[in-house]
């Protein structure tokens, strides 16, 4: 298992970055200046051939780094153009002192339209940094724009302008960096939500103060991980868990047959399900080693119940009466319990609070569960999944790119994944790979988070070979691979 990986709010920084002055004896402008080190540092290293650039700068530090970087690669030789955006006499006075420095070191300022951005190599966005909170201007939108639309390569300072860094949320503009160097920790709006789509290749520099930025910040959250444990020489299936996952009505068993083909796969030692009659044949010829049976039958229903070590509850569920009857028998259960899918459409209508439950809702059932737009789930993650644990108890899993997963104590983000595993399936597959490490003796939360990082890895083992046209057979067909990578990696 790698190190866990912390990512942070922008108030705890502002109070990291406070500590480490007072713990360092350092000015905030000489913590400026490390940073500003550290941009040009990763130019040096991304674009070694790149030796000239246009830089943006806005009023704010993150302007002031940009300064910083400006003079750096003007006394190093490059070819250097700035433009201020803004009102230069609303500068921070670190951003201001950064500026002169500039200035003295034979730097110039130039409007927009005299910007030479022939033989140009590289941009740097020092626009808005982490300061932005709420909507951008309409001339600073235009600006993106434009810089969006330039065709050439793009580095942001800290975060790209116009993403929040608390959230995720993208303005209504917002750059799209090929690169950005995040300085000194993780800011939690630069993992979920629309940031992948505008942040690039992520490059984390710590400016060597670690420890005292570690000592006085509080944590948001920890990136994923998945630690498993080893079997023992002596192990056999019983050790392993017993997995129950019940769904797929008629018509809808392909949803079914993923999740407990899933469970097999991520180590489950026998898995049973309970399905409607037309889809027994199918599982016996697709995976004949699940206990397929009929969900009609109230005493198998009542004998797998009692027989389970957890269950998996919603794939290809349907929204019948019949599903809303088993919905009561279920949520009865005390055993440790996954709901996906149209189990959380039941329970957005009969709300209940467990705190043996794994709910893994979509933008869209998550909005079903808290009565509002996807939008409102979609302008803060974080909060999304805060409500609906407040509201239903357990450990809330928000897919989605970057997927959020809360257990009413702490935030964990899945940095990993990829875009061609949105397809059908895969939140199937995504439960049944959870339901067999609740099984195993997992509790919810290691169970939701390792859950989540097995199942991205096996996507991103499987889209080496299928970049295009990836299926969830195919994520499963790489989740043993993944699970044995997180117990020796």
């Amino acid at each position: 298992m790698a190190d866990v990986v912390a990512f942070y709010d922008t108030e705890q920084v502002k109070i990291g970055e406070q500590g480490i002055a007072n713990e360092l004896k350092i000015t905030m402008y000489e913590l400026m200046q490390k940073a500003g080190t550290a941009v040009f540092q990763a130019i040096v290293q991304s674009y070694p051939d790149a030796h000239s650039l246009i830089i943006f700068v806005g009023k704010g530090n993150n302007g002031g780094d940009g300064y910083v970087v400006a003079r750096l690669a003007l006394l190093a030789g490059y070819g250097v153009q700035v433009h201020h955006h803004g009102d230069q006499n609303r500068l921070t006075s670190d951003s201001h002192k950064a500026k002169q420095d500039y200035l003295n070191a034979g730097g110039f300022l130039l409007a927009y339209d005299d910007l030479d951005f022939q033989n140009i190599d590289l941009v740097i966005d020092a626009l808005l940094g982490t300061g932005l909170n709420g909507n951008v201007y309409p001339e600073t939108c235009a600006l993106i724009h434009k810089i969006n639309h330039l065709n050439l390569p793009i580095m942001s300072i800290d975060i790209p302008s116009g993403l929040c860094a608390n959230t995720g949320f993208a303005s209504k503009e917002v750059i799209k960096a090929d690169t950005t160097v995040c300085l000194i920790a993780i800011k939690s709006g630069l993992i979920t939500g629309s940031a992948r789509e505008y942040v690039g290749k992520l490059v984390l520099d710590d400016l060597g103060v670690k420890t005292p930025f570690c000592k006085n910040a509080f944590v948001k959250g920890i990136l994923t991980y998945a630690k498993i444990k080893l079997r023992k020489p002596t192990y056999h299936k019983g050790n392993s868990g017993h997995s129950l996952v019940i769904g797929g009505d008629a018509g809808m068993g392909g949803a079914l047959l993923l999740s407990s083909e899933a469970c097999l796969r991520s180590g489950a030692g026998l898995v049973a399900s309970l399905t409607d009659t037309t889809n027994i044949m199918p599982s016996l010829v697709r995976t004949p080693e699940v206990m397929a049976s009929d969900w009609q039958n109230q005493e198998m229903l009542s004998q797998r119940l009692s027989w389970a070590t957890a269950l998996g509850f919603g794939p290809g569920l349907g929204l019948s009466s019949f599903a809303k009857y088993l919905f009561i028998q279920i949520t009865q259960q005390t055993l440790p319990k996954v709901f996906d899918a149209d189990a959380l459409n039941i329970l957005s209508l009969t709300p209940n609070f467990d705190d043996l439950r794994i709910l893994t809702p979509h933008p869209g059932e998550a909005a079903r569960l808290l009565n509002c737009t996807i939008k409102d789930i979609e302008q803060d993650r974080y909060q999304a999944v805060q409500k609906i644990q407040s509201k239903y108890g357990g450990v809330v899993v928000l897919k989605g790119a970057g997927t959020v997963i809360y257990d009413g104590k702490q935030f964990f983000v899945c940095a990993i994944g990829n875009a061609s595993m949105a397809t059908g399936g895969m939140g199937d597959v995504l439960t049944g790979v959870i339901t067999s490490l609740l099984a195993q003796g997992y509790n919810t939360t290691q169970a939701a988070v390792y859950g989540v990082h097995i199942h991205s890895l096996a996507g991103d083992l499987a889209a080496k070979t299928k970049p295009i046209g990836l299926i969830a057979s195919d994520v499963i067909a790489y989740l043993s691979n993944a699970v044995y990578l997180s117990s020796n990696g």
